[in-house]
């Protein structure tokens, strides 16, 4: 396999001095041993072959976000947010299509917006939009796994939902916290305020998959001694979390000693093996001073929790907020406003009675929210380091149905970005003239991924192993978005 010009002049481009001592040592590591394997490249495998055009990818000119976002907050518009209500509206398309809403301009010249959303629209200069995302599922479950995972589902054509299963692909929580580690006692990645069930089961895409159980995002069921004040507050039926004081937390490491002697370790299975590990997990959040510490949203004053709203959601971004703030790399929030507690509900899957819900419940809150979390994180400083991604299992369709509705659409919808290295104040793609295909720049989850991957210094070659040991490339065929 020879070396082509273009890929040598990349590569040596890549690893020229820079002036810096430490990264032109690296740099000089590098170029040394490329150097020592460029006659033709016989020596050099696939596997090294990709991960330096990887890294020479990352290091031109679209790389100058590479690396530098620390932390990701992901908003999953559960249902599938209606895009041309919300961030692509058509107000020149017919009344079938424009449906009941106007449109208002933004901090962005010659960007408009939704008219319910006025806050969001005051902070499109933090914000990328992408308007031409498309996937070919029209189920919500494979729909939020292919957004989720940035991997097509099994069966990719039949819109039929799937229980999970351990040759799923993991979800992005799941892979990030592979290679961005948390502090001791804390998770490697969170979801809030549940996962996502059918009358069923779980649906597939939010768990570890082939990288096993031990890779699967904890799952935070509540926002921690937080009340909502005329909300009802169930969540599925599980408790909010009590951490233990001081006193409790020495009453249970010494339970948990006595429980490790009377316990002999004879032959364990699979099953007593995964409940020993989320017995210790359960256990290092319990007694944690670091980990009580974070979760308590009553440390929080008063102010900032009125600015995200008085809902299980606003707590839950909060939450997310405190989270990565104190070391978790990642938090996905499953970001609905219709039955806020509830993890069946209709939340964005509009299919009747759309625009009185958007106008009423729907966008007020989400116009709450994300400008207060970009706010929050822009005051704190933390916002360059903090990606955060909004985005859910599809769009909605351009023709509004008999229910007064817009029913599924995953051929073209919405995605936006803020933080983490990105450039606000711009869109990316275009849809046509009715939000129905991309006219301008399509792209797939699995760009969105390699967006995500890109702003968190992933090189999209990295290597991770399945149960079976067997490599697989993080993002082997997303392209990054030039949105840095």
């Amino acid at each position: 396999m020879a070396m082509d010009a273009q890929l040598w002049n990349t590569l040596a481009g890549s690893l020229a001095p820079t002036g810096n001592d430490r990264s032109d040592k690296r740099r000089l590591i590098s170029r040394r041993r490329l150097l020592q394997s460029s006659v033709g490249l016989p020596s050099l495998s696939l596997v090294e072959f990709m991960r330096l055009r990887s890294q020479a990818a990352a290091s031109s000119a679209s790389s100058r976000g590479f690396g530098r976002a620390k932390s990701c907050i992901v908003l999953f518009c559960w249902g599938g947010m209606s895009h041309l209500d919300s961030f692509d509206p058509k107000p020149d398309a017919p009344a079938e299509t424009r449906g009941e809403f106007q449109t208002i301009s933004t901090a962005t010249p010659d960007l408009h917006l939704s008219e319910h959303l006025p806050n969001t629209a005051r902070h499109t200069g933090r914000l990328a939009i992408v308007r031409s995302v498309r996937h070919l599922n029209s189920g919500h479950g494979k729909g939020m796994y292919w957004n989720m995972t940035g991997h097509a589902p099994p069966e990719p054509e039949s819109p039929v939902n799937l229980p999970p299963s351990r040759s799923d692909w993991p979800s992005l929580g799941a892979m990030v916290s592979q290679f961005r580690k948390a502090p001791r006692n804390l998770p490697g990645a969170v979801q809030l305020p549940y996962q996502i069930t059918n009358e069923h089961s779980l649906l597939a895409g939010q768990l570890g998959g082939w990288l096993g159980i031990a890779a699967d995002p904890l799952v935070i069921r509540t926002p921690i001694g937080t009340p909502f004040r005329g909300k009802k507050y169930d969540a599925g039926g599980a408790a909010p979390l009590v951490t233990p004081t001081a006193n409790n937390a020495d009453v249970l490491r010494q339970r948990r000693g006595l429980l490790k002697r009377l316990e002999r370790p004879l032959s364990r299975s699979v099953k007593a093996d995964s409940y020993d590990l989320f017995r210790e997990r359960a256990f290092d959040l319990l007694v944690s001073p670091r980990v009580r510490q974070a979760f308590d949203l009553e440390r929080e004053p008063a102010g900032i929790k009125r600015a995200y709203g008085d809902h299980i959601c606003g707590q839950s971004v909060l939450l997310a907020r405190r989270l990565i703030e104190a070391g978790v790399p990642i938090v996905t929030v499953m970001c609905a406003f219709d039955n806020l507690s509830d993890p069946m509900a209709d939340h964005w899957d509009t299919h009747h009675d759309n625009f009185n819900r958007m106008k009423k419940t729907m966008l007020p809150l989400f116009d709450r929210v994300l400008p207060a979390l970009i706010d929050d994180l822009e005051e704190r400083g933390r916002l360059d380091e903090t990606l955060i991604v909004i985005m859910g299992d599809f769009g909605r369709t351009p023709k509004i149905n008999g229910a007064v509705g817009r029913d599924h659409h995953p051929y073209c919808y919405s995605v936006a970005f803020a933080g983490g290295g990105i450039r606000g104040g711009q869109v990316h793609g275009s849809s046509d003239a009715i939000g129905a295909y991309p006219r301008r720049s399509p792209c797939g989850p699995h760009d969105l991924h390699a967006t995500v991957f890109h702003a968190l210094g992933i090189p999209l070659h990295s290597e991770l192993r399945d149960q079976l040991n067997r490599p697989q490339y993080v993002c082997e065929h997303g392209r990054p978005l030039p949105l840095f």
